[in-house]
């Protein structure tokens, strides 16, 4: 779906980026989102930058970043060019958790394809495993 000229509805956005309208506007109740532009009859109007925006905050919170991070990131872009280094310093550390995460369940997949292995080798004696 292309935006139209005058931007998506809040429906059409949720549909857009994959969120729920519910959810789209709880973003926007916690200051996750900045104010979108409104049609004339006071009706949000979201342009591709917002769905941009809201992209990377469906990618933030599936990598597990805490709303309060999000929130802190989405006030320090409001901020500007000056937040910059923080901005930084925040998704250096976001990424370490991140690859900690991928490191463990990389543990948890060796795991997993261990009693793979052992199932398939045993084949109908699986009392021998648990």
């Amino acid at each position: 779906m292309d935006v139209a000229v005058g931007g998506l509805t809040v429906g059409e956005a949720a549909a857009h980026v994959g969120l729920s309208v519910h959810t789209l506007r709880w973003y926007e109740q916690e200051g996750l989102v900045s104010p979108v532009d409104r049609d004339t009859a006071g009706r949000r109007r979201y342009r591709p930058e917002d769905l941009d925006w809201l992209r990377l905050l469906i990618c933030l919170r599936g990598t597990g970043m805490p709303v309060r991070e999000m929130r802190r990131y989405a006030d320090l872009v409001r901020t500007g060019e000056s937040t910059v280094d923080e901005r930084l310093r925040l998704f250096e550390e976001h990424r370490d958790r991140v690859l900690a995460r991928i490191a463990e369940l990389h543990r948890d997949l060796d795991a997993i394809n261990f009693k793979i292995d052992l199932y398939r080798g045993l084949g109908t004696t699986c009392d021998q495993a648990q």
